[in-house]
C-alpha cells in the first residue's frame, strides 16, 4: 500500500510537473501567433496619416453651346457694322463716291469677320469635346473680334489717317493671334483623340505667314495707309483659297461619280 501509495504520488508529481511545462510551453509558444494590436493600431494610424493626391477631374463638354454662343456674337458683331453705314447727303453719282471709302472698309472687315466665322465652324467640328483650355481661348477670340466695329468706325471718323490705320491692322494681329491660340488648344484636343492631321500643321503655318503679314502692315501704315488696308485684304484673300499642298480629307472628298 505504501509502495503504491507512493507511485501515486509520483506518478501524480510527473503529472503535475509535465502540465507545468506544458503550460510553461504554451505560454511561451502563444505570443508568436497571436497579432500585436500595438502594430495594427500603428499600421492604421500610419494609413490615415498618409496624405491622399486630389484628383484632377477635367471639365468636358460638348462643342454645340460654344459654337452657339460665338454664332451669335458674331451675328452681332455684323449687325453693329452695318449700322455704321449712312446713307450720303448728295445726290446721283457724288454721293455713291462719297460713300466710297465706307464701303470699302466695312467690306474688308466684314470678309475679315466672315473669314473667321468659316474657319471657326470647320475648326471646331474637329472635335466632339472642348475643355476649359478650348473654352477660355474662344472666349479670348470672341474678345479680341468684338473691337472690331469699334475699330472701324474710327478708322471712317478719322478719314483713314496713318495711326487710325495702325491702330485698325494692330486689332487684327491681336485678333489672329486670339484666334492661333483657340486653333492650337483644340489641336491638343485631337492630339489626345488621335486625330491631329498633316492638314492641321499646315493651316498652322498658314496662320502664322497671315500674322506675320499684319505686322508688316503696321509701320506701312504711318506711311501708306491705304497700302496697308490693301495689305490687310490681301490677307483676306489668302485664307478664301485653300491650303496649297494638302489634299483634302476622305470625308470632305466629293462623291465618286456613277
Amino acid at each position: 500500500m505504501r509502495t503504491n501509495r507512493r507511485h501515486g504520488i509520483h506518478r501524480t508529481r510527473m503529472r503535475t510537473h509535465a502540465s507545468e511545462i506544458f503550460d510553461h510551453s504554451y505560454i511561451l509558444v502563444f505570443p508568436t501567433h497571436t497579432p500585436t494590436p500595438t502594430a495594427d493600431v500603428c499600421c492604421s494610424q500610419r494609413e490615415k496619416s498618409k496624405p491622399r493626391k486630389p484628383m484632377r477631374h477635367t471639365h468636358l463638354s460638348t462643342t454645340a453651346r460654344l459654337e452657339a454662343f460665338s454664332d451669335g456674337v458674331i451675328a452681332v458683331i455684323i449687325t453693329i457694322m452695318v449700322l455704321e453705314l449712312k446713307v450720303p447727303h448728295q445726290d446721283g453719282i457724288a454721293g455713291l463716291y462719297a460713300v466710297i471709302p465706307t464701303l470699302a472698309i466695312y467690306a474688308v472687315s466684314f470678309a475679315f469677320t466672315g473669314i473667321y466665322w468659316i474657319n471657326h465652324h470647320h475648326l471646331v467640328h474637329r472635335t466632339e469635346e472642348a475643355d476649359e483650355l478650348v473654352l477660355y481661348a474662344n472666349l479670348f477670340f470672341l474678345f479680341c473680334l468684338s473691337l472690331l466695329p469699334f475699330l472701324t468706325s474710327y478708322v471712317l471718323e478719322k478719314k483713314m489717317d496713318s495711326f487710325s490705320v495702325a491702330l485698325y491692322t494692330s486689332s487684327m494681329v491681336f485678333t489672329g493671334f486670339s484666334f492661333l491660340l483657340l486653333r492650337l488648344a483644340i489641336a491638343r484636343r485631337l492630339r489626345l483623340a488621335g486625330k491631329l492631321e498633316i492638314q492641321d500643321t499646315s493651316v498652322q503655318h498658314k496662320h502664322l505667314y497671315s500674322l506675320l503679314t499684319y505686322l508688316v502692315a503696321i509701320p506701312v501704315a504711318f506711311y501708306h495707309p491705304h497700302l496697308a488696308l490693301g495689305l490687310c485684304a490681301f490677307v483676306t484673300i489668302i485664307w478664301i483659297t485653300p491650303t496649297a499642298g494638302v489634299k483634302p480629307r476622305e470625308e470632305d472628298a466629293p462623291f465618286p461619280r456613277p
